[in-house]
């Protein structure tokens, strides 16, 4: 049987997502950073002027506007114009370089590009930016020529009615992190978006009264859709210029957030920072994480330091935050949790056919919060969702009491001698060392043994390393078999576009020979 989430109700509506604060408390803080901050009447004035000119530079509902930006507030104004004015917004990933800004514009057919000057190098290198129908639109580039978002943000646009878009129109583009070839165009309606936004709402337990802070890209769909989570609540959001010490720490004392999301890499940084205190975490009353596993490492430091656990959600650009557990006794630790409102899940083998509670299969998510396809891949949609079920290609087994364990990612699973193993669970054991400050594990062919384990690891600076033999004793002391035949050591661990550890990057490694100590 499948299994289900809380019933949520009704979505939001993302023309109207400041209807709470606006009519609440319309001169109070809603959005702020430690540059500057947007009262509710200041988001809705400048997203409903953005909105006018956008539309008066010829852009119509439904064309595609991309952005190049950092996480600043002005991106989430930029978004909210995009929804009041009926466009596609299509962020692009900040640390995007020619090659990949090329591919994401001429995938998605962009009208125009809202992008930062300090990216002009990459875009004047790029062959499609040229070629954009309206040009581009920059920021942060004061008194250069043409168009700048600073002054659509701040000057009167031309008067212009703003439709509500129909429920289907796409309302984001999103751009997957490509595991497997080229970035696809996850692609959300103002229906099904408005439906992970509501969904966050109530799996969060958000109300007015929070300080949320979503401490990871705006560029992708986590934090842009939870950050309209608090929105939509009536609660003030925190954006995080960058995820570091120096930009977090100052923002944990001076905003005293409520809520922390952030992916468990940053947030392992954040609380190895020397200047961490727990005072500093003192306001919180949760901190969620996901994106990647957590390691019990982190957990333990992190707990030791905030006097908390941190809760672990699951979710990929295609579905939105699809399960979180529950806060305070409901927080089972190595849980993805259970699933969130208005999700149902079905956990399968590779028959179609479900298992049983603890037996590991591939889960298939239904929910009206699911994308609506891949923009323009009719083929790559009709082989991710199936009957209305979209297959994540994930391993979790479920529990009696439906708590959801993430076992690995189907393609990334090492068989080793026949057994499955999950890289996830090694690269946790290797972060239990102290030395240990990021670790990727893959697969390497064996014909022996089908695939070896192989782990790239790179050091925290000051302490002492351990020699390669005694890393992977300390593995096996923990994972058994599982732990890495061979350690290679890096200078700096590859990441992939949302801040994970690039296992393809290091599976290409592996494939050019890269197998001695670079560091």
């Amino acid at each position: 049987m499948p299994i289900a989430g809380p019933t949520l109700e009704r979505p939001v509506t993302l023309t109207n997502l400041l209807a709470v604060g606006l009519a609440a408390r319309p001169d109070a803080t809603a959005l702020v950073s430690l540059e500057r901050t947007w009262t509710w009447r200041q988001l809705d004035k400048a997203s409903t002027r953005l909105a006018r000119h956008y539309l008066a530079l010829g852009l119509v509902p439904g064309d595609r506007v991309a952005s190049l930006l950092p996480n600043r507030g002005a991106l989430l104004v930029h978004y909210l114009g995009c929804f009041k004015a009926g466009l596609a917004a299509t962020p692009l990933n900040y640390r995007y370089q020619a090659p990949e800004i090329d591919h994401a514009l001429e995938v998605s057919g962009a009208a125009i590009l809202v992008s930062h000057a300090e990216r002009d190098d990459q875009l004047n290198d790029s062959v499609q930016a040229p070629r954009l129908r309206l040009g581009r639109i920059r920021y942060g580039a004061s008194g250069s020529p043409g168009l700048h978002l600073e002054e659509l943000l701040t000057t009167e646009a031309p008067d212009a009615e703003l439709p509500p878009p129909r429920p289907d129109a796409p309302a984001f583009i999103f751009f997957t992190s490509g595991s497997t070839g080229k970035p696809k165009g996850v692609t959300h309606s103002h229906d099904s978006f408005c439906w992970i936004v509501a969904s966050a709402v109530a799996g969060l337990e958000l109300t007015p009264a929070d300080v949320f802070l979503p401490a990871t890209s705006a560029s992708h769909i986590a934090a842009t859709s939870l950050s309209f989570a608090g929105l939509a609540a009536g609660a003030t959001v925190a954006i995080a210029r960058s995820f570091g010490g120096d930009e977090l720490l100052p923002l944990l004392r001076g905003v005293r957030p409520t809520l922390l999301c952030m992916l468990p890499a940053p947030l392992f940084n954040l609380v190895r920072d020397h200047g961490a205190t727990r005072d500093d975490f003192g306001t919180l009353r949760r901190c969620v994480s996901g994106g990647d596993k957590i390691p019990a490492e982190l957990e333990r430091e992190f707990s030791e330091l905030a006097g908390f656990a941190i809760e672990e959600l699951y979710g990929m650009t295609e579905t939105g935050t699809s399960t979180i557990n529950p806060p305070g006794a409901g927080n089972r630790l190595g849980s993805i949790g259970r699933l969130a409102p208005g999700y149902t899940a079905s956990i399968r083998d590779d028959d179609g056919n479900e298992v049983s509670a603890g037996t590991p299969g591939r889960l298939w998510v239904q929910s009206r919060a699911n994308m609506i396809g891949y923009w323009n891949r009719p083929d790559a949609t009709a082989e991710t969702i199936v009957d209305g079920w979209l297959d994540t290609g994930d391993l979790v087994a479920a529990d009696e009491q439906q708590y959801l364990w993430f076992r690995g990612r189907k393609k990334q699973i090492i068989v080793h001698d026949g057994s499955n193993i999950c890289p996830q669970e090694v690269e946790e054991s290797l972060l239990e060392h102290p030395a240990v400050a990021s670790a990727g594990v893959v697969g390497i062919h064996d014909l022996i043994h089908g695939e070896d384990v192989r782990a790239y690891v790179t050091f925290r600076p000051g302490v002492k390393r351990p020699a390669t033999p005694a890393l992977i004793a300390f593995s096996r002391a923990r994972v058994g078999y599982k732990a890495p035949d061979e350690i290679v050591v890096l200078r700096e661990m590859p990441l992939n576009a949302v801040g994970k550890v690039d296992r393809v990057a290091l599976k290409q490694l592996a494939d050019a020979g890269v197998n001695r100590h670079l560091a």
